[in-house]
């Protein structure tokens, strides 16, 4: 999948098993339950479905609301275990999980990270 995102754009999984029926208002209001953000604050957001075959990812685009659907004829998407309804993620380990690997099997060398203001 080809899509070029920004590092400095924030991402959130959403960790519980989403109905993908949802479309742009109910995924919208998921955020805003679930992940206690704010859907068009600019950041992505992206959810599964219970298979693991499916992913929706929303955005706001200054305008209205963007939706990208992928959907795997085989094999399934490896969402990171967490407590949390929802993890932050960076560009580069979405692009990872959309072709098919496991960000629990990724070694990441120390690196600085300036830290991100609320």
């Amino acid at each position: 999948m080809m899509v070029s995102l920004p590092a400095s754009l924030r991402i959130w999984l959403a960790t519980r098993a989403t109905d993908l029926r949802k479309s742009f208002d109910s995924l919208a209001e998921l955020v805003r339950q679930q992940l206690a953000a704010d859907p068009l604050s600019g950041q992505l957001f992206v959810f599964r479905n219970k298979r693991a075959d499916r992913v929706k990812l929303l955005y706001w685009d200054e305008d209205g609301f963007v939706i990208i659907y992928k959907r795997l004829e085989a094999g399934t998407f490896r969402f990171p275990q967490a407590d949390a309804a929802g993890v932050e993620i960076r560009a580069a380990d979405l692009q990872m999980l959309l072709d098919g690997i496991d960000l629990a099997s990724v070694k990441r060398q120390k690196r600085y990270r300036r830290p991100v203001s609320a």
